[in-house]
């Protein structure tokens, strides 16, 4: 079966997963994690995608971002992919691949999955067994949002402002979103979406895009197709 082309469309939040080789570490120390976070700082902001949560795992790094224009995000992940394994083989004495083929996307309606999509990327050290609490993983965008640091690489989503109208009050509701956690269909749908590149939303919401956008936004259903009528 032929692969589908990437989902990309400028003006909404896309969900980005990029992994390993074969699960292996795409960090080493601390200079790897950084460096990362340097690149994805400079290249969002040439490519003009603005980034509202990321998580750095061992083998695998999670983005949730909107780009301005069609291009933003495939040149971002191409700028920062290429440069970051250059760097990282040079620095550690290595040759070859990286990355576990291309990295991953799809899009996700904001008014339903944004915030969802936010606790989801903040939970990956906890669901890891890394940490208890998302707020003692340093490789997340997690601190800026519980008022911990101001990441310069984060920019707030505007239903993130909606959240309250002071910082404590944002902080507040969002941590209570943290706490709360995600049901196991929110979770599902999130990985299932990501992984597999289709848009994920309610049925208006996927037929608004796909005027957008000549690429299929959902999985075909399984079974042969109903026969014609004489």
């Amino acid at each position: 079966m032929a692969r589908l082309p990437r989902l990309t469309v400028p003006g909404y939040p896309h969900h980005i997963v990029q992994r390993g080789n074969n699960r292996q570490p795409i960090f080493t120390d601390r200079a790897d994690y950084e460096l990362l976070l340097d690149l994805l700082a400079e290249h969002a902001r040439t490519q003009r995608v603005a980034l509202h949560a990321y998580v750095l795992m061992s083998n695998h790094f999670h983005l949730l971002a909107t780009p301005d224009t069609q291009e933003g995000v495939p040149a971002l992940m191409q700028a920062v992919g290429r440069s970051y394994v250059r760097q990282f083989n040079r620095r550690h004495g290595r040759t070859g691949t990286l990355w576990e083929g291309r990295y991953r996307s799809t899009l996700i309606q904001a008014e339903r999955y944004l915030l969802a999509c936010m606790v989801y990327i903040d939970l990956n050290p906890v669901r890891a067994g890394m940490v208890a609490d998302p707020a003692a993983y340093p490789w997340s965008s997690h601190a800026h949002y519980a008022g911990r640091r101001v990441d310069r690489l984060v920019t707030p989503h505007g239903l993130w402002w909606e959240l309250g109208n002071t910082p404590f009050a944002r902080e507040a509701a969002y941590a209570e979103l943290v706490r709360t956690g995600l049901s196991d269909a929110q979770q599902r749908a999130l990985t299932d979406s990501v992984l597999g590149g289709w848009a994920l939303g309610e049925a208006d919401y996927v037929a608004d895009l796909q005027v957008r956008t000549a690429r299929r936004l959902v999985r075909s259903k399984a079974g042969r197709p109903p026969a014609a009528d004489d």
